[in-house]
């Protein structure tokens, strides 16, 4: 986020007219003045801020976590994760697995409909994943979460039509047939490019792109998306676990943290997620240091040398040199003021195979300067121009790369140049490898090192954007891969895995993700996993 520095009246008239669009959208202030009261409109209406646009409403598509929340309010799949974390029936009552992990039979619920009043069959899962690997909806996660399903690749490349490994046995059976056993597969199968879309509404040849088409089985509907104004749906009467106890849920779209923050204090909105800045003042009031609520999340914000878009990174010893010269704990303890664990490996906490002793390189300066020489470069001033990319919506992200930036500076004489994207341009360009240094976050779709280390690190790891490649790592997650998730031996192939990664510094991981919100005491029923909230189904609001 390249926030300038702006003079108070540039500042000023930035925050009225945030202040006064949202007060309009939400309760019809006059004069941009938060009102005290919520309207009675909205009195048992769920108001909670989204930071950005939805980057689409297809989730055939979706790759990020803010539209995600979206998403999984609509849409549904065979299953799902549960407030222990584990993963539990959806649309699917059980499911049956054989041949050693390559075979799952899903049984189907019974009764479900869409909310346009389609009923719910396994055909719904048929038409939804063959359409989600449609070359047609250029989806960047079909490749990604059903990689192993038979028949996915032929489809994403446009040989055949409809995936051969997913095959409808009955009216509510239906069977998927993997390349490779993989116990973890559920896991793959929680990510919203396996959801279930409606064929009455939706295209199978064209992305959704009105909330008319997004048709779905979940406790909400799509009901209004203005473009930086405005997300709302409303409570599903259908929904086959009972209707909401609310009448919906209201996202306006507010892109500056600190209009967030005042609408919360306005009682504008019932929910906000807070930058670092605003979190140790809070912590401080009497009034608001009740309803702070920390939630650590099985998340690692690294810096990504992308092989593929810039030289020198291609040489072991510059990666190396740029990850010895930045003191990561330093960024943890006076930049994010403590609020965020230092990231001591590529796994974090949460997840299966997660180590507090791992190969990390370290905080050496003296070092990097050595290993940079031995790379061919007395002088980081001789490297060609460098840009740091990152997201422009977030000010912690901000304030990071600033840091990396001026360690680099400091210890190997780098000139980094910040480049701040917006998020949509960010993952567009991310995903086509064209970002040669970037601030990334990875989240886990799914608490098993696999999810990490061979979709992310492997030389063909489908999520790999930085043309990161060593033999042994992929021969290590080769073997691991198809094991049972329990066994010992899986674990410690990936804890070699992620060592020689670190050793060769394919990523500088930095910390791990503590989301820290502000939610209102009127907010009752609202649940969780390590992964985020749960769709809000149960949620009832005190008034």
């Amino acid at each position: 986020m390249n926030w300038h520095r702006l003079g108070s009246r540039t500042h000023f008239f930035k925050f009225f007219c945030a202040a006064t669009l949202v007060c309009l959208i939400l309760s019809g202030c006059a004069k941009g003045h938060f009102g005290s009261s919520i309207p009675k409109s909205q009195l048992n209406t769920f108001r909670y801020p989204l930071i950005t646009d939805p980057t689409t409403l297809d989730p055939a598509i979706v790759q990020d976590g803010d539209t995600i929340d979206v998403i999984q309010q609509i849409f549904e799949g065979l299953v799902r994760f549960g407030q222990d974390n584990s993963i539990k029936p959806a649309l699917a009552t059980s499911w049956d697995i054989k041949d050693q992990g390559k075979t799952y039979i899903f049984h189907i619920r019974k009764g479900v409909t869409f909310s346009n009043g389609q009923a719910l069959t396994a055909n719904d899962f048929k038409f939804s994943i063959d359409r989600a690997c449609n070359p047609a909806i250029k989806s960047a996660t079909a490749s990604d979460y059903l990689a192993n399903v038979v028949g996915v690749q032929r489809c994403l490349d446009g040989k055949v039509k409809g995936v051969s490994g997913v095959k409808v046995l009955s009216k509510y059976r239906l069977e998927i047939d993997l390349k490779i056993p993989a116990y973890y597969f559920l896991g793959d199968l929680t990510y919203p490019v396996a959801y279930a879309v409606a064929s009455q509404s939706v295209s199978a040849n064209s992305p959704i792109t009105d909330v008319s088409q997004m048709i779905g089985t979940g406790p909400f509907i799509a009901t209004k998306y203005i473009h930086d104004q405005v997300f709302s749906m409303k409570a599903n009467p259908t929904y086959y676990l009972g209707k909401p106890k609310i009448d919906g849920i209201e996202r306006p779209i507010v892109k500056e943290a600190i209009t967030r923050l005042n609408m919360f204090k306005s009682n504008q909105i019932d929910l906000v997620q807070l930058m670092r800045q605003d979190v140790i003042a809070l912590e401080k009031d009497p009034k608001y240091k009740k309803e702070l609520h920390f939630y650590p999340r099985p998340s690692t914000y690294y810096i990504a040398f992308n092989q593929l878009a810039y030289k020198p990174f291609a040489n072991v010893h510059v990666r190396r040199a740029f990850a010895m010269a930045v003191d990561c704990k330093s960024i943890c303890d006076k930049v994010l003021q403590g609020l965020n664990p230092v990231a001591n490996g590529i796994l974090p906490p949460g997840v299966v195979g997660y180590r507090t002793q791992t190969a990390l390189l370290g905080y050496h300066p003296n070092q990097a300067r050595s290993e940079l020489a031995e790379g061919g470069y007395k002088d980081g001033s001789q490297l060609p121009p460098l840009k740091l990319y990152f997201r422009s919506d977030q000010e912690d992200v901000r304030i990071v790369a600033e840091a990396v930036q001026s360690y680099l500076k400091q210890n190997l004489h780098v000139n980094v140049q910040l480049a701040p994207l917006d998020w949509g341009t960010y993952l567009q360009k991310n995903d086509e490898n064209q970002l040669p240094f970037y601030h990334m976050r990875w989240e886990a779709d799914y608490l098993d090192p696999q999810d990490w280390l061979s979709l992310l690190l492997t030389t063909h790891g489908q999520e790999n954007h930085e043309g990161f490649s060593n033999s042994e790592v992929d021969a290590l997650c080769a073997q691991a891969d198809p094991m049972p998730t329990d066994d010992p031996k899986r674990l410690a192939l990936y804890a070699k895995a992620e060592d020689i990664c670190l050793q060769q510094a394919a990523w500088l991981p930095i910390y791990y993700q503590q989301d820290v919100e502000l939610i209102s005491p009127r907010v009752q029923g609202i649940r969780s996993s390590i992964f985020g909230h749960l769709p809000h189904s149960t949620v009832w609001l005190k008034n």
